[in-house]
């Protein structure tokens, strides 16, 4: 195993430290292991938390800021944060209009976050969870009853931080985040295999000539392995897919080209120009482009296509300004 670390059992903590020293508008716990937004908790303003094992990066530390989440609690590499720590992200939040949680499907985050959510209402906060559940790879795989939770994740901190940066209360911070999660879909491909540095070696095999299609962002397995093919090819597989899933023809659409950690921002845009083209193929208008790897899965070589169908509500709240260490714009 080679990785850029110094022990396995203080990754976590040493790149919280990093991520502290590097972004001092943030509050970042490294032994806690909470990450909270310089300026929370703001009166009278809905408070958004995420988290989920470590790992994912940005992904969901570094969406922590104006516009987006106010804190995010990491958990070790690919294992849920506990339940004290995600009250301890919610205390810090709560500005007396309440908490959302942004949950990604997955049985321990969804397990703790509830049991976190259960504590805070014995403190008197009021908490509303919205699970992400946007994979239409696979159902009920490894570690997921039902769809897991992945790129559109990042969909719903953006759009439903910004409706709660602009005073939205909870009941309508939540509905926007839930019609984000039901308006997207994604699919992805891996074309290596993933090493958690605690295991020392890769989670799964691929053969040299093979990509795995309709990979979790945890190296789960994907609906099969087929011989390596060109990239357009491979989007054409998961726009397939997700059209399959939810018809983009007449939409405009926001579409994110993901890498997960291990691809060349160059191929990345080779994987967006073949799903530009094949969109306008298909009667959907690109209206909102993202590429870079913003969901990633440690250092798997491969591509994550996320589509949300968009309303002129969402696009507006998608355009409006976030200041994140992940995401900026419009500040």
């Amino acid at each position: 195993m080679r990785k850029l670390i110094n022990a396995p059992a203080d990754v976590v903590s040493d790149a919280l430290r990093g991520l502290a020293a590097a972004h001092p508008s943030l509050r970042v716990d490294p032994e806690r292991r909470v990450i909270v937004r310089g300026d929370a908790p703001r009166t009278g303003k809905v408070g958004l938390v995420s988290g989920g094992g470590s790992g994912h990066e940005p992904l969901h530390g570094g969406f922590v800021g104006y516009g987006m989440l106010d804190a995010a609690v990491p958990g070790e590499v690919f294992t849920s944060p506990v339940p004290d720590q995600i009250l301890a992200a919610t205390t810090a939040v709560h500005g007396g209009a309440g908490v959302l949680h942004v949950v990604k499907n997955y049985t321990g985050d969804v397990l703790n976050f509830r049991m976190a959510a259960e504590l805070a209402e014995d403190e008197d906060i009021e908490v509303v969870p919205v699970v992400v559940n946007d994979d239409v790879a696979v159902e009920d795989s490894t570690y997921t009853a039902g769809r897991r939770g992945t790129g559109a994740t990042v969909f719903v901190e953006k759009i439903a931080g910004a409706l709660a940066e602009e005073g939205g209360d909870l009941s309508a911070v939540a509905a926007v985040a839930r019609e984000v999660n039901e308006r997207s879909r994604s699919f992805g491909v891996a074309l290596s295999s993933v090493t958690v540095p605690a295991a020392g070696e890769p989670t799964f095999e691929l053969g040299a000539d093979e990509v795995e299609l309709g990979i979790g962002i945890h190296g789960e397995p994907g609906r099969e392995r087929v011989k390596t093919m060109p990239a357009a090819e491979i989007v054409d597989a998961a726009l397939t897919a997700i059209d399959a899933d939810m018809p983009l023809s007449g939409s405009e659409v926001l579409v994110m080209v993901n890498g997960m950690g291990g691809t060349p921002l160059i191929e990345q845009y080779i994987a967006y120009a073949a799903a530009a083209d094949w969109l306008a193929g298909h009667g959907a208008t690109v209206a909102r482009p993202l590429v870079g790897p913003y969901v990633t899965s440690l250092e798997m070589a491969g591509v994550m296509i996320s589509v949300c169908r968009l309303t002129p509500e969402l696009t507006r709240l998608w355009d409006a300004p976030v200041e994140t260490p992940g995401l900026r714009w419009g500040r």
